[in-house]
C-alpha cells in the first residue's frame, strides 16, 4: 500500500523534479521498474502524476537524471531505459515485455524488447549501449533472431524489428542489412520492416543506408 500521506517532499528540488516529469510521458513499466530499483512504493493506479508522486526521492532522482538530464552510466542502463520508452512510444495501447523468452522454428531467443498487440507478436526491438559501432556480426545475429523467431509459431504476426546504438553503426553493417533485406524480399506475405535507429545528441533518429552514406560525404 501506498502511504497516504506520501508525498510530501522536504526539499524544494524534489517538487520541481517532479513538476518537470509531470511533462514527460513516461511509460507506466518504466516508472515501475525505476521505483523497484530504488526500493520505492508505486501507485498502480491513478492518473500519471498520482503514479510519480507515490514514488520516492530516489525514484525521482534517478528519473530526473535519465530522461531530462540525459544523464549516462557506466553500463549502459540509463540508455536502455531512453531505448524501452522510445519502443514503447512507437506503439501506443500495446503491451510491451522486456527480456521476453520467444520460441523460434530452431530455437529459443531472449529478446530485449518484444511488442505485443492483443496478444500477438507484431515486433522486437534491440539497442547497444556502450562499446564499439554495431558491425556486420552484429547485425547478421540480429537478422538471424528475427528470421528464426518469424518462421516460429509465434512469429507469424511479427512485422518489425528494430536495432538501435548509442554507438553508432559501421558501413559495412547496414550494407549487410540491405543485402539480408534483398533476400527475404522473395517472401511478400512475411514482410518484415527492420528499422536502424541512431540515438544521438539526445535524439533518437531512423537511418539507412542512403542517408548514412550521405550524411558521411558532408
Amino acid at each position: 500500500m501506498v502511504n497516504q500521506g506520501f508525498p510530501q517532499f522536504s526539499r524544494m528540488q524534489d517538487n520541481a523534479h517532479v513538476e518537470i516529469l509531470k511533462n514527460y510521458t513516461i511509460p507506466d513499466f518504466i516508472l515501475k521498474m525505476i521505483a523497484k530499483t530504488c526500493d520505492s512504493e508505486f501507485a498502480e493506479k491513478g492518473r500519471y502524476h498520482v503514479k510519480l508522486e507515490s514514488m520516492n526521492v530516489k525514484s525521482i532522482e534517478l528519473l530526473y537524471d535519465i530522461f531530462i538530464q540525459y544523464k549516462n552510466d557506466d553500463a549502459g542502463k540509463f540508455t536502455q531505459y531512453r531505448f524501452y520508452t522510445y519502443v514503447s512510444s512507437l506503439y501506443p495501447k500495446c503491451d510491451i515485455l522486456i527480456n521476453e523468452l520467444i520460441q523460434g522454428k530452431h530455437k529459443n531467443h531472449k529478446v530485449e524488447i518484444a511488442v505485443k498487440s492483443s496478444g500477438s507478436l507484431i515486433a522486437i526491438g534491440k539497442n547497444k549501449t556502450i562499446g564499439n559501432s554495431i558491425n556486420k556480426k552484429d547485425i547478421t545475429k540480429f537478422f538471424d533472431v528475427i528470421n528464426d523467431i518469424k518462421k516460429g509459431e509465434y512469429g507469424t504476426t511479427l512485422s518489425d524489428a528494430i536495432h538501435c546504438s548509442s554507438v553508432g553503426f559501421k558501413t559495412d553493417a547496414l550494407i549487410e542489412l540491405e543485402s539480408l533485406k534483398e533476400s527475404r524480399e522473395n517472401d511478400p506475405e512475411n514482410t518484415i520492416h527492420f528499422k536502424t535507429v541512431n540515438f544521438e545528441d539526445e535524439m533518437f533518429s531512423i537511418i539507412n543506408l542512403q542517408n548514412y552514406l550521405g550524411s558521411k560525404v558532408k
